[in-house]
């Protein structure tokens, strides 16, 4: 806990940057997005981890040296997120309780699944985490925020890339047959 009496500046508030010259009530519509995000993006970045760690089976490697560069994908993505708040006057959103408590997505609960499941519940996630970004994409358009517009691309464009992945993971073609894994 800070020892500091007064905070520089509290969550929640935004400040007018001079040099981005974005008008407060712009930014703090874009902080709110970016924060939004950022929180999703966590939540989605913890459950990918989680079926990292506990992957099983003929295809475990594959999957947990994927999973594993996806969880490093989102958490550049968070960073990007979270310094663009700060960019446009705003405090990043911060740990780990708060991130769930934002997000507005959910994540599955703390028991291991069979990695089909899983990644079905991960492609769920990315599937959620999409359509906002987009939603996101167009707000900072509207707003005449190119910068943060193109933040919200890559973080897209990084997302779906994913989405797709996991979900060619999910397809019935397959190298292992259900007679070898008996």
């Amino acid at each position: 806990m800070s020892t500091q009496k007064q905070a520089r500046q509290p969550y929640g508030e935004v400040h007018e940057s001079e040099a981005l010259r974005i008008p407060e009530e712009k930014a703090e519509q874009l902080v709110d997005a970016l924060n939004t995000d950022l929180a999703a993006t966590y939540v989605l970045y913890h459950q990918i981890k989680k079926h990292h760690w506990l992957v099983e089976g003929a295809e475990f490697l594959g999957v947990h040296e994927y999973l594993g560069e996806v969880a490093d994908d989102l958490e550049e993505n968070a960073d990007e997120l979270a310094e663009r708040a700060q960019a446009i006057g705003g405090v990043p959103l911060s740990g780990g309780a708060n991130y769930e408590e934002h997000a507005p997505v959910t994540p599955e609960d703390a028991d291991a699944y069979d990695i089909r499941p899983s990644l079905e519940n991960d492609l769920e996630l990315f599937g959620e985490v999409t359509e906002m970004l987009r939603e996101h994409v167009q707000l900072a358009r509207s707003l005449g925020d190119y910068g943060t517009e193109e933040v919200f691309r890559e973080v897209l464009e990084d997302v779906e890339e994913h989405g797709h992945h996991i979900e060619h993971y999910l397809e019935d073609d397959t190298l292992v047959t259900q007679a070898s894994l008996e």
